[in-house]
């Protein structure tokens, strides 16, 4: 049974950093549940692959592993075992240096965070082997190989609903039960509502990963469609994580198709996390057009408790965080997302209403939240 005395420890994908420098989803969500460990409970561990960046966040205990270096061969000899034997040897040798100290270790509740191979290297004994999912993971995955990875797993943690069915539709009938659903929550303490001054601009902005997933070229286009005075874009970010990397062809042509709107389109490249929070606090509009199935974007909850009113894409999770507090338009399609943006601009009374309704909605779910319906699940799951 998983019991207060069980500290967690979280086992990020290798590579990725545990640093408020990237604005990488997954150690942002593992942050934010860091910093609402409660008083009392041990202190989370994070496990991390040396050579990420050395600036970290300060609520966990940081272990660093030795990142075994790739091989090309890596992904075609996974491949091959996977489908002869279930088994995939070169993640496995990638991720067992991180757990290689787990018998001095507390008990613990180990969350591998989109690392279904990390299961099954877990001392189950003394140990809670969780998957923490936040994509969907299992494309690749044959009912016989989920079966023999995620044998010991005590539970598999969906972000969303819609993440949790597509999750479920890839494992094998005994697994099934073990999927739950926790939402990703927000940082309220650094998203601020505040007083917008009232200049007669309609301030939108995109926050993101610049790639044709995420949506800005639909975004763009239907502000250039829109073509009024009064609605100004900020589209803020890069195709990755690295403000200095060279624009890609999406990027270059996402400049080119706005280029006719003059001023009114800008282009910010990528930002560290602790100047989301302002971007989204100046914003009157915060938009996700996303045209993937976005299992539970951050910036949906941020951009809602930053007090800014939220228009969003129809698909994947993102109508679960939505709910009531903002507005939904289809994926990809560019005269939905200007008319809804046409009717924020042009009706102050329904402006003030989706503002007020986005605020109300992504205030009501900080980390704290999130965290102890985590720790209520699993107990739940052990039952």
């Amino acid at each position: 049974m998983t019991s207060p005395a069980h500290g967690h420890t979280h086992l990020l994908t290798p590579g990725d950093h545990y640093s408020p420098r990237t604005g990488s989803a997954v150690p942002t969500v593992v942050h934010g549940l860091a910093s609402a460990t409660p008083e009392g409970e041990p202190s989370p561990r994070v496990l991390i692959a040396a050579g990420t960046y050395p600036e970290r966040y300060e609520d966990a205990e940081c272990v660093e592993y030795p990142l075994r270096p790739g091989r090309r061969t890596d992904r075609y000899v996974d491949a091959a075992t996977a489908l002869l034997a279930s088994r995939r040897p070169a993640a496995q040798a990638t991720l067992r240096p991180a757990l290689v100290t787990q018998a001095s270790w507390a008990p613990s509740v180990v969350l591998a965070h989109n690392l279904p191979q990390a299961v099954p290297l877990v001392d189950a004994a003394r140990h809670v082997p969780v998957l923490y999912a936040h994509n969907q993971l299992f494309r690749t995955y044959s009912a016989r190989e989920a079966r023999r990875a995620l044998g010991p797993v005590r539970a598999v943690v969906a972000v969303s609903d819609h993440l949790a069915g597509a999750l479920s539709d890839r494992l094998p009938p005994e697994l099934r039960s073990r999927v739950v659903v926790v939402r990703n929550g927000v940082d309220t303490s650094a998203f601020e509502a505040r007083e917008r001054p009232d200049d007669g601009v309609l301030d939108v902005v995109f926050v993101g990963r610049v790639i044709p997933d995420k949506g800005a070229d639909v975004l763009v286009d239907a502000v250039v469609r829109l073509g009024r005075p009064d609605v100004r874009l900020l589209v803020v970010g890069s195709a990755g994580f690295a403000p200095t990397s060279p624009l890609t062809p999406y990027e270059r042509s996402l400049r080119e198709r706005a280029a006719g709107a003059g001023d009114r389109i800008r282009f910010r490249r990528f930002v560290p996390r602790e100047q989301v929070a302002e971007v989204l606090e100046s914003a009157d509009v915060a938009v996700v057009p996303s045209r993937w199935p976005d299992p539970c974007p951050l910036t949906v909850l941020e951009g809602m408790a930053a007090g800014a009113a939220v228009v969003a894409s129809r698909i994947g999770g993102i109508p679960e965080m939505v709910g009531d507090g903002g507005l939904l338009v289809a994926p990809g399609d560019v005269t939905d997302l200007a008319e809804a943006l046409d009717g924020l601009a042009g009706d102050d009374g329904l402006r003030r209403r989706i503002t007020s309704a986005s605020t109300r909605r992504g205030r009501e779910r900080p980390w704290t939240v999130v965290a102890r319906e985590l720790r209520d699940t699993l107990r739940g799951a052990e039952s």
